[in-house]
């Protein structure tokens, strides 16, 4: 990018938690602003706009965005994209106008879902609305968003140990049916000292992600893996098989967040460095 080598730039804009002393707004959900190959794209909207409210603390205005990737349809990654648009709206109205991004994700990122007896679970936002703000790109195909960047698409789900379990209903014709959030997906970076796996929740599997990453990118080395890694009390077989893959692939760092609770965050730091995340940290990849 600018100067020193560094080639990608990661802001965390939503985490379940802040950095002390910096005074962010936190809430359930994520977003990042990934800055590569002289592009921005913003990764998940977080519930709210509070991570519009971050952004602007830390100068950022989101009008000059490429691109917009939705890991998932989930309320705590999506629900931001109604007050990003109302930016937009507002852009246009004082005669300003704003950089149109694409919109990155799979095609069943607009299936309605519900969960706990919400009446809507997924994308709130009508997608022929959407439409006049972003264009859409969905895929289920990897999808190459710079030279060094690319959408995973549709994750393969191999392992004996993870994405078992559905996560609320989705809607598909009349009926509601059991869901495995099948448009679950993540971003990759390819760096010179491996890969740089970014997630949102990894309900295809965080060590699913992952290999598929070293299989579209052709790089067996992953450097850092950031995001939500789903390990929510999790049953034994999958901290331990998930524990264990991280060991054999070698990968050198971890900032596991969102929806990694302590005790899977302790598990892992007993084979791989840990580190913390929350809204305002910077990281930096050359």
């Amino acid at each position: 990018m600018e100067s020193g080598g560094i080639e990608m730039k990661l802001t965390v804009l939503m985490d379940n938690n802040t950095i002390i002393d910096r005074y962010f707004l936190g809430e359930p959900g994520v977003s990042y602003l990934l800055e590569v190959d002289d592009r921005k794209i913003l990764f998940d909207t977080g519930y709210s706009d509070a991570y519009l409210l971050n952004g602007q603390k830390m100068g950022i205005h989101f009008f000059d965005l490429d691109a917009i990737v939705l890991s998932h349809s989930h309320m705590d990654h999506t629900w931001g994209l109604e007050p990003l648009i109302k930016r937009f709206s507002e852009e246009v109205m004082e005669g300003r106008q704003f950089q149109q991004p694409i919109l990155v994700a799979h095609p069943q990122i607009f299936d309605s879902k519900t969960f706990f007896g919400t009446e809507e679970f997924g994308v709130n936002v009508d997608p022929q609305k959407l439409a006049k703000y972003m264009t859409p790109q969905l895929t289920r195909e990897p999808f190459w968003l710079t030279d060094h960047l690319v959408f995973l698409g549709e994750i393969p789900r191999k392992n004996a140990f993870e994405a078992r379990k559905s996560i609320g209903k989705v809607r598909v014709g009349d009926m509601l049916e059991d869901d495995y959030s099948m448009d679950d997906s993540a971003l990759c970076y390819t760096g010179p000292e491996g890969l740089v796996i970014i997630t949102g929740c990894s309900h295809a599997g965080i060590c699913n992600i992952m290999e598929h990453a070293r299989a579209v990118c052709g790089d067996e080395r992953v450097h850092d893996v950031i995001g939500g890694f789903h390990l929510l009390d999790p049953e034994e077989e999958q901290m331990n098989g998930t524990a264990a893959y991280f060991q054999s692939r070698g990968v050198k760092q971890a900032h596991p967040c969102h929806c990694t609770d302590l005790k899977s965050k302790i598990e892992l730091a007993k084979w791989i460095p840990v580190e913390e995340v929350g809204v305002g940290l910077v990281l930096e990849y050359t």
